[in-house]
């Protein structure tokens, strides 16, 4: 039996038949609507006391019908035949609206969301006349004609749909509304014509897009709810910001939402996901990063209904990862990270995961492609958790090498991005990646240098090892894809804890490394903590870090200021952390 959306409540057996009735009807494939299908839809509208919506495609079949506004009877992005920038859905929309007005600002939005080829709406007088042989059939006192023209040659309308997105407007999209018709009128308009000349214009538009965007055009959804403060906040934003652009993503716009709590299904309400999706075909985006983790079923609820790709804030950084591993152990690492975090989010991959699979491997036809791959990838994660085991113990090996030559280690830690390979250079001269981007390395390096002795004064070796950059709630599966890394942390007799004082949350910076470091297996050597780009500080903050930690050194790596203190400094730290072994 054909499904019905929307309210049916209140509905008799006899109205809903005449809805499912509505499926059997066919359009010729060049017309929108003929006046005999508009009139049954008014009736049909006229005696529910209800709006109606008709969805039709190009071959003229009724593939959708709902009691209500296109706004709640709209089809989700995802179940559209197809939906993309560059073409229209290849579905129309004939819709009843119970006042005599033109299409309101919902409808017009629910097409643009749907890429509809056109929306029609029939204003009906709800009162109806009969016909000879009985029957009443609603009647159309008006239609409207809309449809969406592409960007480059509209006139942007302003209206109350226009979305304010932090502290700037985006514009609503175009769209065209006819005066009035008349049923015959609206019979005449050839929709073959309309839809070729709009998909070539949009075509046009599209591809000029594509010639200046080699990357992701990214739309950023931040969601600030009660445990944060407005600080925090836009920390939080910033840094997403950057980690998208370190992952070669363009940030296109901010999209904020302040709620108590974070809704089950979608994160954010269900006005803001219409706001999303629409500033996102609005912009011509083809991705949505949020700035926290989402459940598998939030991500597929998501995609769903915005009709593009949605990751959290983990995917951007395992992307980051996998683009910056240079190493077989980082690329190890990453590839177990990345495989814990995907298997659960199997599910999420749409209809295609439940096809039936067999042959060799997998437990015959009656096995899903979802069960094959699962356990495809769960043979995988143990096999890669057994290399990084022997990872562990090849380290731990060249470690108790080091020991046994009794030359002492210190490990450079410190929040993404606070100038570790830099200082690495400056100290000893190696030629370690660096760039002014998160995760910029990823690998540790190892280097010997020689410092003053702490009592003696003469010149002694250490090695000190640039490790793998920390951040603020680094996702559980890192922690443990990288603690062969981390590792090398714990064994240092003694941590330099590098801290950015040019960053604004440089104090939460810190508070994120210590409790990083506080969730260790072994607890780690004692730490000096050394604030870095202080040329790029402003006074008060350098009077506020001498305040609070007042044993603290003050550099700037790429500068080479003040490394003769951290030197000497060292050599103190290095001394204390032998003699309390």
């Amino acid at each position: 039996m054909e499904t019905i959306f929307g309210n049916l409540q209140g509905l008799k057996s006899s109205q809903l038949k005449q809805l499912q009735r509505l499926y059997h009807q066919r359009i010729p494939g060049d017309r929108i609507t003929t006046p005999e299908f508009s009139q049954r839809l008014a009736a049909i509208s006229t005696e529910v006391n209800q709006p109606v919506c008709a969805y039709i495609n190009r071959r003229g079949q009724v593939i959708r019908v709902g009691v209500g506004t296109p706004r709640q009877t709209q089809i989700p992005p995802m179940e559209l035949p197809r939906y993309g920038a560059e073409r229209l859905s290849g579905i129309r929309c004939i819709a009843t609206h119970l006042k005599p007005e033109p299409p309101n600002e919902a409808a017009l939005t629910a097409m643009a969301l749907q890429r509809l080829d056109a929306l029609v709406v029939l204003n009906i007088t709800g009162t109806g006349f009969t016909r000879r042989g009985g029957g009443a059939t609603g009647y159309v006192k008006e239609a409207y004609l809309a449809h969406l023209t592409p960007q480059e040659s509209r006139t942007l309308i302003t209206s109350p749909a226009a979305l304010k997105v932090g502290e700037s407007q985006i514009q609503s999209p175009s769209w065209s509304i006819s005066p009035p018709l008349d049923l015959d009128d609206l019979a005449d308009q050839d929709l073959v014509d309309l839809v070729e000349n709009l998909e070539a214009e949009f075509q046009r538009e599209f591809i000029a897009q594509e010639v200046d965007a080699d990357h992701d055009r990214v739309l950023i959804v931040g969601l600030m709810t009660s445990e944060m403060t407005p600080l925090q906040f836009q920390d939080n934003l910033l840094e997403l910001a950057r980690l998208v652009d370190t992952a070669g993503g363009d940030v296109l716009q901010t999209i904020q939402q302040k709620r108590s709590r974070i809704h089950p299904q979608t994160v954010v309400g269900e006005g803001k996901v219409q706001e999303i999706a629409l500033t996102a075909q609005t912009l011509g985006v083809n991705l949505v990063v949020f700035d926290r983790d989402l459940s598998p079923s939030q991500v597929r609820n998501l995609e769903i209904q915005i009709g593009i790709r949605v990751v959290d804030r983990t995917e951007v950084i395992l992307d980051i990862f996998a683009q910056r591993a240079q190493s077989r152990a980082g690329k190890l690492q990453v590839e177990l990270a990345q495989l814990e975090y995907m298997q659960p989010r199997l599910a999420g991959r749409g209809r295609t995961m439940s096809r039936l699979g067999g042959g060799i491997g997998t437990r015959g036809p009656g096995e899903t492609k979802l069960e094959t791959e699962r356990r495809a990838i769960g043979q995988r994660i143990s096999r890669l958790q057994k290399e990084v085991t022997q990872l562990q113990a090849h380290r731990s090996r060249l470690r108790q090498r080091r020991q046994h030559r009794e030359v002492p280690s210190v490990a450079l830690v410190g929040y993404t991005n606070a100038g570790k390979s830099t200082l690495l250079n400056a100290l000893t001269n190696a030629e370690v990646y660096t760039a002014d981007q998160l995760f910029a390395t990823l690998d540790p390096t190892t280097r010997r240098l020689v410092i003053p002795h702490g009592e003696t004064d003469e010149h002694q070796e250490i090695l000190i090892t640039d490790t793998v950059g920390f951040i603020h709630e680094l996702p559980a599966s890192l922690m443990d894809a990288f603690r062969a890394t981390l590792e090398e942390v714990t064994e240092a007799d003694a941590l330099l804890h590098l801290v950015d004082l040019s960053h604004p949350a440089w104090l939460r910076h810190i508070r994120s490394v210590r409790e990083i470091l506080a969730q260790m297996p072994i607890t780690p050597g004692p730490a000096l903590v050394v604030f870095n780009k202080i040329d790029q500080a402003d006074s008060e903050t350098l009077a506020l870090a001498r305040e609070e930690f007042p044993l603290a050194v003050f550099i700037s790596a790429s500068q080479r200021l003040g490394l003769e203190t951290l030197r000497h400094r060292l050599a103190q730290l290095i001394e204390y952390a032998v003699d309390s072994r």
